[in-house]
């Protein structure tokens, strides 16, 4: 990392990620904490050297780089401590940790991966429940107890649905559901040799039954239970989950839904019945193109095969032992799948698939035998390349830790839809909207209709990275093309249809300087747009040509971000341009007559 990461940061930096604490003299103590969230959550920087103030803007100073005096001694007090038992595991490597020289001033960077799901949780003062934290918008936080379960449910390897389920038996198996299962795995599987055994032998086989040797207790799994049982065992044993289909397609006047499959007695609720249900619903009015395969026609689809990819992840990545819901929502334009618990993996791993971590192996095993979710791993990808067929915008998918909830949504919607672009056009005018980058376009576009949008989603949908992504946004509130809502450390964007040439304002565009000319006028026009702040700064480079960024902020009563942002617009306005390292260079005024007056 350099000096200018480290403004960019500061700037554009999502704060869930990031996380400054001083250290001038000493390691924080804190830093543990953050430690533990950072690998129990989605991993993340933790700065040292800069103090952070959270009631205040980047503007009035929110960060101060006050430096680490001695980084020797403060890294070795922290590898010291990382390898004692203060903490659970040291996932670090050397390379995970470095020094940077911020203005003559010594900065650490601790960058944290996402633990591994079978190290976690990761705990402090060896104490499992007290010390283990999770990170979300707020900060870091103190793990629940149920929290705690969960990460080490999800640290076996053989998932969690493979449990015996005490005082449950055959007895609490809708055999009508079992048979119609079977009857499906028959069709597929026409030689397999489960199909001669009887229904406790294949439930067994089918790792729905179990026997244990060692205690010579017997009775249903998790998974055979939740996807062959009656309603009311079903009920009474998982209390904790709800099942829910929601249709709000082609909505009435006053109605919430079109159409609802719950919890109503009109059927066994099953997780075998809830699917075989809501995969009909989901896929009736998706259009089937007419083809024929030899003299068959074939009425499948990369997208229905795509939605049942969805649909199944769904289920076999649930947390079935935590309170949730187990929810589908059909609107004319998207899906949304949301299931009880959070990724087990990394979100990178995700995408690249390859590399199933199912909570629910057993589920899954089950539903794939009936031809769902064949190829382990590759779920998610398939969704993706369907997705980018379609030229329809990215599907997201997010991990909610304040809820304890992962949400995938599918837009059946393009990139630029029609209609959206020719209103951006009349609304800004053509040559003002062609002035947009494509991400611009991309981003204004998808909260066009009044939705909001934050960092994390558009990464996932513009391949970008949280500081790129932080960037992009930054310079788009600048140009007044978004509004932005702070809460804490969480940042949503929303369209800005307040600025209009009608009302008499204009759309910012980035300044867009010629080439470097001698002409005086074009000098003063350049300076007459300047900002105080900015003419302020300027004469302070003239008088000084190395000056720092912190001896402007001091001369300014400025921190040393707004004066950071303050030389970056008069760089871009082609005043100023740096010649050397940010430590051994000097400032250069491109025109000698410029006046900051």
């Amino acid at each position: 990392m350099t000096s200018n990461d480290i403004n960019d940061m500061m700037l554009y930096g999502e704060r869930i990620n990031i996380e400054y604490k001083e250290a001038t003299n000493e390691l924080p103590k804190s830093v543990w904490e953050t430690y533990s969230s950072f690998a129990n959550t989605i991993g993340g920087t933790i700065v040292l050297g800069i103090k952070e103030r959270r009631n205040r803007t980047i503007e009035q100073g929110r960060f101060e780089v006050t430096g680490v005096n001695d980084t020797d001694k403060i890294l070795k007090s922290f590898w010291d401590t990382i390898n004692s038992d203060k903490v659970s595991r040291n996932i670090l490597m050397e390379d995970n940790v470095e020094c940077i020289d911020y203005n003559g001033k010594n900065i650490i960077a601790i960058h944290v991966p996402m633990a591994n799901y079978t190290m976690r949780p990761i705990y402090i003062n060896k104490n499992l429940i007290g010390g283990s934290y999770k990170r979300n918008f707020e900060g870091d936080y103190h793990c629940t107890d149920e929290e705690v379960k969960s990460m080490l449910r999800d640290a076996n390897e053989n998932g969690n649905d493979g449990t015996l389920v005490e005082n449950y038996d055959l007895n609490d198996i809708d055999m009508p559901t079992l048979h119609a299962y079977r009857n499906r795995f028959e069709v597929r599987n026409v030689d397999h040799a489960f199909n001669q055994l009887d229904d406790k032998e294949f439930l067994r086989n089918m790792g729905g039954y179990v026997f244990d040797r060692n205690t010579h207790r017997e009775g249903l799994t998790v998974a055979g239970l939740m996807m062959f049982g009656k309603g009311l065992p079903v009920r009474d044993r998982f209390d904790n989950i709800r099942m829910d289909y929601i249709d709000k397609t082609n909505l009435e006047a006053d109605s919430r839904w079109s159409d609802r499959l719950t919890y109503d007695g009109t059927w066994e609720n099953n997780l075998f019945n809830f699917f075989m249900r809501v995969i009909a619903k989901l896929t009736q009015d998706l259009k089937r193109p007419f083809k024929l395969e030899g003299m068959e026609r074939i009425d499948d689809t990369p997208i229905h095969k795509a939605v049942r990819e969805a649909l199944t992840n769904m289920i076999i990545h649930a947390d079935l032992l935590i309170t949730g819901v187990l929810k589908i929502e059909k609107y004319e334009k998207e899906f949304l799948f949301s299931n009880p618990g959070s990724l087990k993996l990394p979100m990178e791993d995700i995408m690249h698939g390859g590399n199933s971590k199912a909570r629910n192996p057993r589920i899954q095993n089950m539903l794939r035998m009936i031809g769902y979710g064949e190829n382990i791993g590759s779920g998610y990808p398939t969704i993706l390349k369907t997705w980018k067929e379609q030229n329809w915008r990215k599907p997201i998918l997010i991990d909610r830790t304040e809820l304890r909830q992962v949400d995938l949504t599918l837009p059946m919607v393009s990139l630029l839809p029609a209609s959206t672009l020719a209103e951006m056009k009349a609304y800004y005018g053509e040559e003002t909207y062609n002035s947009f980058t494509a991400n611009e376009q991309q981003v204004m576009a998808y909260v066009w209709n009044g939705d909001s949008v934050s960092n994390m989603e558009l990464q996932q949908m513009l391949g970008m990275n949280s500081l790129e992504i932080g960037k992009l946004l930054h310079n788009m509130v600048d140009k007044n093309l978004l509004n932005q809502e702070s809460k804490n450390r969480w940042t949503t964007y929303t369209i800005n249809k307040e600025i209009t040439p009608e009302n008499g304002c204009e759309v910012k565009s980035e300044v867009k300087s010629e080439v470097k000319s001698e002409v005086k006028s074009e000098v003063k026009n350049q300076t007459e747009t300047l900002t105080n702040s900015e003419k302020e700064v300027l004469s302070l480079i003239k008088q000084n040509t190395q000056i720092t960024y912190e001896q402007i902020g001091k001369s300014l009563s400025l921190g040393v971000t707004t004066i950071y942002k303050i030389v970056k617009c008069l760089k871009k306005k082609e005043l100023i341009h740096r010649v050397g390292s940010s430590a051994h260079g000097y400032w250069v005024v491109n025109n000698s007559e410029i006046s900051e007056k």
